[in-house]
């Protein structure tokens, strides 16, 4: 039996040749995680199917970015552990996301619908007025925006959709709604 301080040597091992984009070491170190990993994701998500896509995303990061691992902050399980976990996190949040957005289009909905006793909603010139001020937006804004919002995508999977940095895309939704605020805030 090898002891624990040889199997993290061993792991980070595979995970330098996994920055070499080897193949063979990222099947061996599938093998070795993905069921501890699985599981992680069926726990936090309670949804074996959703924990097979993050897992799949995972091993799609490891594979990415298997030369950031440092043994120096801590063990390949734990660096592993950690991507799952924040994955999860992102993909808990994306479900919030949708859930709350299609319960806004639903009270969206039932505004435009509402009788003469009325619900407060938006009329059809306000949705129209918001329509149009986010068609203003440069287009790299209003995609993120876009994504975001309508699509029920977090930031880091937008980033990774449009290839473009984290930060980048946390940046173009800010300024985008800081403008979209400016907008809307002059015709109130």
């Amino acid at each position: 039996m090898v002891d624990r301080r040889t199997l993290d040597q061993l792991q980070a091992q595979l995970l330098r040749r996994i920055a070499t984009q080897d193949r063979e070491a990222l099947a061996e170190l599938y093998d070795q995680f993905s069921g501890v990993l699985f599981s992680t994701a069926v726990r936090i998500l309670g949804d074996s199917h959703e924990a097979e896509e993050v897992i799949q995303d995972v091993f799609v990061q490891i594979w990415s970015k298997a030369a950031s691992f440092d043994v120096a902050l801590g063990t390949p399980l734990h660096w592993v552990l950690s991507i799952t976990r924040n994955r999860c996190i992102d993909r808990l949040r994306a479900r919030e996301r949708r859930t709350r957005l299609a319960a806004d289009a639903r009270n969206l909905t039932d505004a435009g619908n509402a009788d003469s006793a009325g619900q407060p909603g938006l009329t059809a010139e306000e949705l129209a007025l918001v329509r149009a001020s986010v068609e203003t937006l440069p287009q790299e804004q209003r995609q993120a925006i876009e994504l975001c919002f309508f699509s029920g995508m977090t930031h880091a999977e937008i980033a990774e959709a449009l290839r473009e940095p984290l930060g980048t895309v946390k940046a173009r939704i800010r300024r985008g709604m800081l403008k979209l605020r400016e907008k809307l805030q002059a015709h109130v």
